[in-house]
């Protein structure tokens, strides 16, 4: 990626938020496909990583297996293939360090606003720096990596009588560097992806862990490593390898998906049926029996059967039930059961904050993010030169960060060649209607409806949360679809910069 000799170090052609595993993929992409764009990346925090990096509670692990959440251009070659948070973090450090993308990475700066000029066809973006000064940036196309939660904290619910409690209460995402649960009773509210990574990690060295949930969550134990991707791996070529085991993860996930939306009913006995195994004939499996069906919420996900483990050794339990509560001692429960506790972990869940909250301006117009269609899962309506990195909720994240990556480059390439400035995509069909549906009716995209953008009756409007067909879309799909328009900037880049100069 060049950067223009002379050229204001504020002013790149692509301007990139997030330097997480997002941000990391598509600067690789931006590099590789589009060598001459200037580029530089905007991280608010004092370190790369994103996510991987901000949680640090005991046991943090990927919920996606590392071959699909691994980068597609550089082979993840752990022997986990569902790792924990440390290994990932260290494989996206060792990613941005092989490739040069740290030294793009400008650390400590907060996206806060981004005004769109059509005179210019340029963003202006202002940013908190690393000493609190304000500082503006400009730039031609504006990505967004930033992930889709509040970094800032987590949710947690305002029950009565919390600060009767005289223990401890944690939530994951604010993990203290030093905490001592060593031989003492915890309780984990909550059944999320998050609650059922933390109770067998805990259950090691805790007295006791008790999982307080709400309602139950359907529960998948998968081997932490890949047995087969290892032994392609053994025998074959990295680059031949990876792909088999790529794509061996990719197929299997969508036939189960798609198996358990068509047969809802038979996907759901049968998940039960193997938690029951796991557990045994005595255990009340009410415990993991939803009363939704697979992938209305994400199913979690349990390496080697950790969590089934923990509840067979006795040293961890689940409790169906909700709090009335907080007492002295613990937690006072609407069924009269009381739970004693030293510690309690509030696992309940994140707050979404789309474009991490940065506030957006077209020509002066505030754009509320809730009233826009979502244009292939990549751009939104009639925002020009705009992209957003969002994942599949069924599926790797990374997957479809990469085809977001692969397709956004194709369009500044095709711009380019055309002598463009300007793409925005544009809905001119009578026919296609707003859909409020949430891709998931978990909590955190309940409680942020009407905040997210929303999907069209029809493509490329709705959004597909299927691999397969978004590759055929992003990667080969034309990017002159009809919808998407170009146009030039009004005013000459070459006119700004000598009133740049005059001034």
């Amino acid at each position: 990626m060049a950067q223009p000799a002379g050229s204001d170090a504020n002013d790149v052609d692509v301007l990139i938020v997030g330097a997480g595993l997002s941000g990391i993929g598509f600067a690789w992409h931006l590099q590789t496909h589009c060598p001459t764009k200037s580029c530089a990346i905007l991280e608010a925090r004092d370190v790369l990583g994103g996510t991987w990096d901000l949680f640090r509670y005991p046991g943090i692990r990927s919920d996606s297996d590392m071959h699909t959440l691994g980068f597609r251009f550089r082979p993840w070659r752990g022997e986990k293939s569902i790792a924990d948070g440390p290994s990932i973090l260290s494989y996206l450090k060792e990613t941005a360090q092989a490739y040069g993308i740290d030294r793009r990475i400008r650390f400590g700066h907060k996206v806060i606003r981004a005004s769109w000029s059509s005179e210019e066809a340029r963003w202006s973006v202002d940013v908190a720096g690393p000493d609190g000064a304000a500082q503006r940036w400009t730039c031609g196309f504006l990505q967004m990596c930033s992930g889709y939660y509040d970094y800032d904290g987590g949710y947690t619910p305002g029950w009565p009588g919390m600060e009767r409690f005289k223990g401890v209460i944690l939530h994951p995402q604010a993990w203290p560097e030093q905490i001592d649960y060593d031989g003492r009773r915890v309780v984990v509210i909550g059944s999320g992806a998050t609650a059922v990574t933390l109770v067998p990690a805990m259950a090691e060295r805790a007295a006791h862990v008790t999982m307080l949930q709400r309602s139950p969550t359907y529960v998948v134990s998968r081997p932490a490593r890949d047995p087969i991707a290892n032994w392609l791996y053994r025998r074959l070529p990295e680059r031949i390898a990876h792909t088999m085991a790529r794509w061996k993860n990719i197929l299997l996930q969508m036939y189960f998906y798609n198996a358990a939306r068509r047969k809802p009913e038979r996907a759901k006995s049968t998940i039960i049926r193997l938690a029951q195994d796991e557990l045994g004939d005595g255990f009340d499996i009410s415990h993991f029996t939803p009363r939704y069906n697979p992938w209305d919420q994400r199913l979690c996900l349990v390496p080697d059967s950790d969590l089934f483990k923990a509840i067979r050794e006795g040293r961890a339990s689940v409790v169906t039930d909700e709090i009335e509560t907080f007492t002295e001692s613990g937690l006072k429960l609407k069924s009269g059961e009381e739970l004693s506790a030293d510690i309690i972990v509030t696992a309940t869940g994140l707050k979404l904050k789309m474009l991490g909250g940065l506030q957006l301006f077209v020509d002066g117009n505030k754009l509320e993010l809730g009233t826009v269609l979502n244009y292939k899962g990549v751009m939104y309506g009639d925002v020009p030169n705009l992209g957003a990195t969002f994942g599949y909720t069924n599926a790797s994240w990374t997957l479809k960060a990469d085809l977001t990556s692969e397709y956004l480059c194709r369009v500044l390439g095709y711009m380019d060649r055309h002598g463009y400035a300007v793409c925005r995509p544009h809905n001119s069909d009578p026919n296609v209607t707003a859909d409020t549906s949430l891709p998931l009716n978990s909590g955190y995209f309940q409680r942020a409806a009407g905040t997210l953008p929303l999907q069209g009756s029809r493509p490329p409007w709705r959004l597909n949360q299927n691999y397969a067909r978004d590759l055929v879309a992003l990667r080969f799909g034309r990017v002159d679809d009809g919808t998407l328009q170009f146009g030039r900037a009004q005013v000459s880049r070459l006119r700004m910069t000598a009133h740049v100069s005059a001034g």
